[in-house]
Parts: C-alpha cells; structure tokens; sequence
C-alpha cells in the first residue's frame, strides 16, 4: 500500500509536547470492517494483525465488528475457577474456553451480542489507557440511552451497568499505543450461558441485555447504525471505506 496512516498528534503549540487525555480536534478517517460470525481465534489473528498494520502507519484506525459461537475467554487476570463447569461439559454446550491477552477475567461471548474491537492509534488522542477504557463507555452509554435506558459506569468495575446488572463488558490490550479487543455488548443473547461463569470475577452483580430489559427482541442491525454513530462522535474518527477495510484483510488473510 502506498498510502501511510500515521496519527496526527495534537501538541502544545510552546513546547511541542504530545499532551496526556486531550482528543484531536479533527476527525480522523476510521474503517469499518464487519466481519460477520467468526470463531475467535479468527477474529484475534486478524486483531494481531491490524495492529502491527496500524503501528506501522499501513491502514488507519479500524473498528472491527464481530459476533462469536459460544466462547468464554479469560484475560491476562483471569481466574480458573471463575469457569464454573469444566471443558468437556462447556462442549457439551457448544462453548469454548480461551485464555487470551487482554486485560480482565472471564467473559462470554456468543450470538446476540455486537462485539468490537476498536484498532486505535491513542497517539492521536493523547496515550491515555484509562481514557480510552472511559470512552469505550461513553460510546455505550450514549447508544444505550437511545433506547431509553439510564446506563452508568461504576468507579469500581470497567463495564457498562443497568442498575447492578452489567449490559457491556470491556477488556482491552494496547500495544505500541494501538489498541486491540474492545467491548461485548448484550442485545440479545442468551443469558443462561452467563450463569456457567463468574463474570468478570464480580459475584455480587448480574447481567442483563437489551431486549430483556426492553421486553421484546431487538435485532443487532437496530443497534449498530447507532452505536457507530457514537463511536464516530466520542472518538472523533469518520466512519467509512468499509471496502478498503476488506481489501486490506483480504490481501494479509491470503
């Protein structure tokens, strides 16, 4: 690829320094790449992927959306015996489970859910891990209250929260200040397959999800022309060239 992404750093004008938490004030080019229902292993070797992309200045920030089959996966603070039945039983039920790098413990994910990955250069927006994990929730809240439900944070816990209920789970990775894994949103899974964890080693706090709490089933396409709507506003970013995103895949899966 000729074409070279590199993020434009907002700098104090006196002192050239890159500043700490501040956004860029002009909104960067972001792909969309939609990936349908893939395993997770899958979806994690085209994250790695886009990630030594992104570093090296070969495509722009990329917002990955996926759905997975029936996984749980325990991050680099995971505890075994949050996993409440063992691997042979979980098969039985058509789950997985997978230990991987991101931060946090155990989480599910699994049809009904929209799960993104945001491939993020935070150079641009000030190298600011904990600033990231808050917009991530912004982006939620915001999409969340579309539909009519007062979603919080809790100063205790990263996540997206219904009164005690946990709606979205976050866990990320950054790597050479790009991101990687991202966010699990429930619109519409089934449930029970939460009650064979802990999740995210919280045992006090539920889970809920969209349309259990709208009582009628809510579809993922109702969901994700807003969710990108925010996204593209808290992170300052142009959603867009969903094409190009799969040339790029097509042209390193190969």
């Amino acid at each position: 690829m000729n074409a070279r992404f590199f993020p434009a750093l907002p700098r104090n004008a006196q002192t050239g320094a890159e500043p700490r938490g501040e956004i860029a004030t002009e909104p960067a080019l972001c792909w969309l790449l939609r990936l349908g229902r893939v395993d997770y292993d899958a979806a994690w070797e085209i994250q790695r992927r886009a990630v030594a992309a992104r570093a090296a200045g070969e495509i722009p920030d990329t917002l990955i959306l996926v759905e997975h089959p029936h996984v749980y996966t325990l991050g680099r603070s995971g505890h075994a015996e949050n996993v409440l039945l063992d691997e042979a039983t979980l098969a039985q039920l058509g789950a997985r489970i997978i230990w991987v790098d991101r931060g946090g413990d155990v989480t599910y994910h699994g049809p009904g859910q929209i799960v993104g990955y945001p491939i993020i250069h935070l150079a641009r927006l000030g190298k600011d891990v904990h600033q990231h994990l808050r917009r991530i929730e912004e982006v939620l809240i915001r999409t969340l209250a579309e539909f009519g439900l007062e979603a919080r944070r809790d100063p205790a816990y990263t996540g997206v929260w219904i009164g005690e209920e946990k709606i979205a789970a976050i866990g990320v990775r950054v790597s050479r200040w790009v991101t990687s894994h991202g966010f699990a949103l429930n619109v519409d899974p089934d449930l029970r397959y939460f009650t064979h964890i802990i999740p995210c080693g919280i045992r006090h706090r539920g889970v809920t999800s969209l349309a259990r709490l709208l009582g009628r089933p809510v579809g993922r396409d109702e969901v994700e022309g807003v969710l990108l709507r925010h996204f593209a506003a808290v992170f300052a970013v142009t959603i867009g060239d969903e094409a190009a995103a799969h040339r790029w895949l097509n042209g390193v899966m190969t």
